[in-house]
């Protein structure tokens, strides 16, 4: 979808204010991030763990040591300078693992954050974790539709808004958390998760109450919800989202939407909509021009890639090498154990069922949980075997290397036949596309014509294999690689309902998987009969 641009400018020319701002405008440069997932490290273009020697020579984008240079480096340039996230700094690499919040917090006060808001990925571990989280913040950390009830932990900690000045002008700042929290994540049952819009509007109302005319939302809720925010409450002037990972671009020509997005409210005046894409590989960089009545009258931007042109700050450099050591720790802690090899080769994986990819299957959909009866893993994205013997979180991450998350979704069945025919269709290539499944079986004939290759698939329901139906819906669990399209499953893309990208990280759930059920033996089930 593609929206009018409402203003372009490079990325080196955007820091520039218009020299022709009246005496009573007030000019603010927003620096905004989201759902960084605890990208610590800087990553590759895949967004998982980039090596030392790919990150020397270039390779590699992010990590909070650039994500810190590119805000300081703002800072210096004079201007006001407000510095926000929208959420999902939790959850995604080994650093969460270890420190949980801890890390989090510190790494966020050195690059020089203002106020976050929360998404649903910070209650992956429950509301304690998030409360210590905001202790050790130094930032304001908002959401007013996240209800804290007795018994929560929270109760205190969390506030709706929050007014920060910044060179001599007070700005409301407003956090809300996608309405789908209690369901993909787990805040428990003593965290109230209300409606986003009336919670919206009761904080805007009290901030105008109070003599604040520029009001900006941190916005934890999807572009599409954003969009429908910025058009039905009044009083907003910018929303910095998150939440469903979009790059907002003028420039790039894989962007999802222009940078800003300009919607208008009910009252007639332009609400501005960013978003940064995710895994600290942009800074976002909004310039507004507000006139005297607090309402932006000009707007410029565009996001800067956080790449190699950027020299990474050495004091944070220096932070996370002291503590990258309990990471390596955990780098080869004991997960759990197996009788027997797991076989995860490529020339396996990409041409039937193989161990590996049995177990990764069954691992994602027993943790997609109920309402999810099919899982199918890309062969292509299994990148190792495991021995007999003890497993490390190591080994699972050597076969898991790509930090994918879970993802989630219904499908027909036919579409699902439809899918299984595009995943069988390059065997002789060799390609990655190769489905390995759980939850349901099939026939394989190679040799027969193209779309009638796959036979006979049979739905594991309630414990027993039933014919599928292909006008019946099915709870499918993939990842988010393949969600998207990846490996050509384009009716995962296009044709999926009830989607949610961002569940747990599929290395974390295969690794609790192994630990559940140690001693564990891989092997095949006959998912998949070669004729």
């Amino acid at each position: 979808m593609k929206r009018k641009i409402a203003g372009l400018l490079s990325a080196c020319t955007m820091l520039t204010f218009s020299a022709g701002s009246a005496l009573a405008d007030y000019d603010l440069r927003i620096l905004h991030t989201n759902d960084v997932h605890d990208r610590v490290e800087s990553v590759t273009k895949y967004n998982n763990t980039c090596e030392p020697e790919d990150d020397a020579a270039g390779k590699c984008f992010g990590g909070y040591a650039r994500l810190a240079t590119a805000i300081r480096d703002n800072r210096a340039m004079g201007g006001n300078v407000l510095v926000l996230d929208g959420g999902d700094q939790f959850q995604g690499s080994l650093y969460y693992s270890t420190y949980k919040g801890e890390l989090t917090a510190e790494l966020m006060a050195m690059a020089g954050y203002d106020a976050m808001t929360i998404g649903n990925h910070e209650f992956d571990d429950g509301p304690e974790v998030l409360a210590a989280f905001i202790k050790a913040s130094k930032i304001p950390v908002l959401s007013a539709n996240v209800k804290p009830l007795g018994g929560s932990g929270l109760e205190g900690f969390i506030k709706p808004d929050s007014i920060i000045e910044v060179g001599g002008e007070k700005i409301g700042l407003i956090g809300i958390t996608t309405e789908e929290t209690p369901d993909i994540s787990s805040p428990g049952d003593h965290v109230a998760v209300t409606d986003s819009e009336m919670a919206l509007r009761y904080s805007v109302a009290r901030l105008r109450l109070k003599g604040i005319n520029k009001i900006i939302v941190m916005s934890h809720s999807g572009s599409y919800k954003d969009f429908e925010l910025a058009k039905t409450v009044s009083g907003i002037d910018v929303i910095v989202g998150g939440h469903d990972n979009q790059l907002f671009s003028n420039t790039n020509e894989k962007a999802n939407y222009p940078y800003p997005v300009v919607e208008t409210a009910p009252d007639g005046k332009p609400v501005l909509v960013v978003q940064a894409y995710a895994y600290s590989r942009y800074l976002g960089a909004l310039e507004v021009t507000f006139d005297d009545d607090g309402v932006a009258k000009a707007w410029s931007g565009e996001p800067i890639t956080l790449d190699a042109s950027i020299k990474p700050a050495e004091d944070v450099l220096a932070k996370i090498a002291k503590v990258s050591g309990a990471v390596d720790k955990v780098r080869t802690l004991e997960v759990g154990s197996f009788t027997a090899p797991a076989d995860g080769s490529r020339e396996t994986c990409r041409a039937m069922e193989c161990s590996m990819g049995s177990l990764i299957a069954d691992a994602m959909l027993w943790k997609a949980g109920e309402g999810y009866q099919i899982a199918i893993q890309n062969g292509g994205g299994i990148r190792a075997s495991i021995d007999e013997g003890t497993v490390t979180m190591g080994e699972v991450l050597t076969v898991l290397p790509f930090q994918n998350a879970l993802a989630t979704f219904k499908l027909s069945g036919a579409d699902v036949v439809a899918s299984l025919e595009h995943g069988v269709s390059m065997v002789a290539e060799g390609k990655g596309q190769f489905p390995q499944v759980s939850g349901l079986k099939f026939d394989l004939d190679l040799n027969a014509p193209v779309g009638s290759r796959v036979s006979n698939v049979m739905v594991n329901e309630n414990g027993s294999f039933a014919p599928i139906d292909a006008r019946k819906t099915y709870g499918v669990v993939s990842n988010d690689f393949m969600r998207n399209g990846g490996d050509g499953y384009a009716l995962f893309r296009d044709k999926a309902t009830d989607v949610y990208d961002f569940g747990p990280n599929l290395e974390q759930a295969v690794a609790d998987y192994i630990g559940m059920n140690s001693p564990l033996s891989p092997m095949t089930h006959d998912r998949i009969k070669i004729k």
